[in-house]
């Protein structure tokens, strides 16, 4: 009772295949195919910034404080 045979998962497929269809199968598919590239391009931009140092970080911090005093 534990796996399914190779039977089941092919009536289980088939079930699929007619509820769905292979236009709106094939068109969930591109979709993650699209998704997997985007998310392999943002990793790539991710590693390809500079990181931020210690001693830019100040810099931001400081350039963006206001330093009037009223």
């Amino acid at each position: 009772m534990g796996s399914l045979s190779m039977w089941h998962w092919a009536i289980v497929m088939a079930l699929v295949f007619l509820l769905f269809g292979g236009g709106k199968i094939s068109a969930l598919m591109e979709d993650v195919a699209k998704g997997i590239k985007s998310f392999k391009k943002g990793l790539a931009d991710d590693e390809n910034t500079a990181p931020v140092t210690q001693a830019t970080a100040i810099t931001k911090i400081d350039a963006t404080r206001v330093t009037s005093h009223e």
